[in-house]
């Protein structure tokens, strides 16, 4: 059965669910927002206990690593995600959640097969790329200094 594009336009409207793109735009920028407001209220608090900046910064991105490991290990980070969607997404919370997640999704391979392995998928390459930048990088300044 052939149909034009509008024909199939209206059975997709009249059979699908409305899309509330304008409530899901709202959730997420106000859970993406609440995340970094956390991890600026979590600098503040390392910075009153009298750390440096630089300190607090890693404490700060330490902190939002564990927390965000801590509520998927709990499942309530995807709940969270299927409220929120992109607002999730914050890249350190997203990415100890991506690392987590697959690490959680194949610990019945085993230990080191499983989450050992599996949980690399994601992190690997970043992994891989920020090693090899480091090195690359601490290498020029050391021939330069």
């Amino acid at each position: 059965m052939k149909m034009s594009a509008e024909e199939y336009g209206r059975r997709v409207r009249r059979v699908g669910p409305p899309s509330p793109l304008g409530r899901d735009c709202l959730w997420a920028f106000g859970v993406g927002g609440g995340i970094c407001l956390l991890g600026e209220v979590l600098r503040g608090w390392y910075l009153t206990m009298g750390l440096d900046k630089e300190l607090a910064g890693t404490l700060t991105s330490c902190t939002l690593v564990a927390l965000s490991a801590l509520l998927t290990t709990l499942g309530l980070y995807q709940k969270l995600a299927a409220k929120a969607g992109a607002g999730t997404l914050v890249p350190i919370t997203g990415f100890a959640n991506a690392v987590v997640s697959a690490a959680i999704e194949f610990k019945t391979e085993g230990r080191v097969l499983g989450t050992g392995a599996k949980m690399f998928i994601i992190a690997g390459p970043v992994i891989v790329y920020g090693t090899l930048a480091a090195v690359l990088y601490g290498s020029v300044y050391w021939l330069l200094r």
